[in-house]
């Protein structure tokens, strides 16, 4: 099945996400994968939840060998239009303030020390009180 330099939206893909209708989009180009689905190894279900999007991440995350990757030649029917796929955003994560972190636990330990040692303080006080000011016992 040749492309013929068919460029697809999105959108258009999108429309084919049933077993006797499959299309993917994978690194800019369309697979028509509907007579594979049942030889799948990994089942139709697979093919089928990364229909209508871009299944790059997905085909990818698998680790398919370059034998599978092969086979996507015999399923080609055009690109995708780059410019209905919506970009990826990559997490970014927000500025570390390791110092101000850092403040932040020693201040939680300092907390928790003096949570303990404040109530033995007073108990020694107040038994150091009770026995200087208990008269002795004749």
């Amino acid at each position: 099945m040749g492309g013929d330099g068919k460029v697809f939206t999105l959108e258009e893909v999108s429309q084919h996400t049933s077993n006797q209708d499959c299309w993917i989009a994978i690194d800019g180009k369309v697979y028509d994968v509907t007579k594979f689905l049942d030889d799948h190894p990994g089942g139709d279900e697979v093919i089928l939840t990364s229909t209508g999007k871009d299944a790059t991440d997905d085909f990818e995350d698998v680790g398919h060998s370059s034998t599978a990757k092969a086979m996507l030649d015999e399923y080609y029917v055009g690109d995708i239009d780059s410019a209905t796929v919506p970009t990826k955003t990559k997490f970014v994560p927000p500025p570390s303030n390791q110092t101000q972190s850092n403040q932040n636990k020693s201040s939680d330990f300092l907390i928790k020390i003096l949570q303990f040692l404040v109530p033995l303080l007073i108990l020694g006080l107040a038994l150091g009180i009770r026995s200087y000011t208990k008269s002795p016992s004749s």
